[in-house]
């Protein structure tokens, strides 16, 4: 199914920053964020175990337990349980994005996509967000990132496990949809090619923005859209970087990066708008696209993130950005 039908708006909230990715926040300061998005007419939360060991959905189930379940759309994600027992998070081994959550809570984390490990790590979910049930879930990181060369390994297992459990609970209505969340699109191909079993969607982060998009742009979109597979774009502005950060693919952005952000600004300048609206829009122009979901840990960011979807850039912006190859010559633009 497509899950346009599901999904209340095209902006979502992504929760990676509760789970005290890259810095301390403090308890006050998640919920003032989690609840201005609430305000600001948010209906769709995305959260996983993996983010801070669970703290970014023990933050999140604490403001949304206080509102109607059936008023918000909520995912979380498998493939990582969380125990008891404790470790130094700075020590974790996270593949390519070592030390991302080394503020986080310091319980342990076991990687395992198997049938018995993915009911598990839905149910303590759903106590740590205090609900009853999961809209969407996604099945995490099995891709190059986090297991390098032994990514189809870690694949194979969800594919025998996870996937299974997941289509199963979904024709039983216990979940409304189910698909990957990545940063890579290779596993999303892989997944494409199968007969069975059909995910719902993709959760893909950072593989369809302004500075990274050709690879999906070429395979992946085309057969998203032929499968009627839709994708969810995280991390639009790229960890930050685009939004003013100093973050690219989750670490200090090289200089490379750097100097193509400030030739998108110049550019931004120049026509009168913002990056930020530029980069989010650029995002949900694709027709496979149904949604995005950025972060926030500032109440300012989520109104600022609105702005940004409905801010007016003109044709104009869209080809400078093409005629100095700074953006895919196939790649769909907002339409004035």
């Amino acid at each position: 199914m497509s899950i346009t039908r599901l999904l209340p708006g095209r902006l979502g909230f992504g929760t990676a920053p509760l789970g005290n990715m890259f810095r301390a926040i403090p308890d006050d300061e998640a919920a003032a964020t989690v609840q201005a998005a609430w305000d600001q007419g948010i209906r769709y939360f995305d959260t996983a175990p993996f983010y801070g060991a669970g703290l970014s959905e023990i933050r999140l189930g604490d403001v949304l337990a206080q509102q109607p379940r059936d008023a918000y759309v909520l995912s979380s994600k498998v493939g990582r349980v969380v125990l008891d027992e404790t470790e130094d998070p700075a020590a974790r081994d996270l593949g390519e994005k070592g030390g991302l959550f080394e503020h986080g809570r310091p319980n342990k984390m076991v990687n395992d996509y198997s049938a018995d490990a993915t009911l598990r790590s839905i149910e303590d979910s759903l106590k740590r967000l205090r609900t009853d049930r999961l809209d969407i879930v996604w099945v995490h990181d099995v891709a190059q990132d986090f297991y390098g060369d032994e990514w189809l390994a870690a694949y194979e297992s969800a594919r025998t496990g996870a996937f299974r459990v997941l289509t199963r609970l979904r024709e039983e209505g216990v979940i409304k949809a189910w698909g990957l969340g990545v940063n890579k699109v290779e596993p999303l191909e892989l997944t494409l090619d199968l007969d069975e079993p059909r995910p719902d969607a993709f959760l893909l982060a950072g593989r369809y923005t302004l500075l990274d998009h050709d690879r999906a742009l070429q395979r992946l979109l085309p057969a998203a859209a032929e499968h009627d597979v839709d994708l969810v774009v995280g991390g639009p502005y790229s960890s930050g970087v685009l939004a003013g950060g100093a973050h690219f693919e989750y670490r200090k952005a090289p200089a490379d990066i750097v100097a193509k952000v400030e030739r998108l600004k110049v550019l931004a300048e120049q026509h009168g708008i913002g990056i930020k609206a530029a980069a989010l829009q650029f995002a949900l122009a694709h027709p496979a696209i149904a949604a995005a979901i950025p972060g926030a840990t500032r109440p300012s960011r989520v109104a600022e993130d609105l702005a940004a979807l409905d801010e007016k850039i003109p044709a104009a912006f869209w080809a400078a950005l093409r005629e100095e190859e700074l953006i895919s010559a196939d790649a769909p633009v907002p339409t004035a």
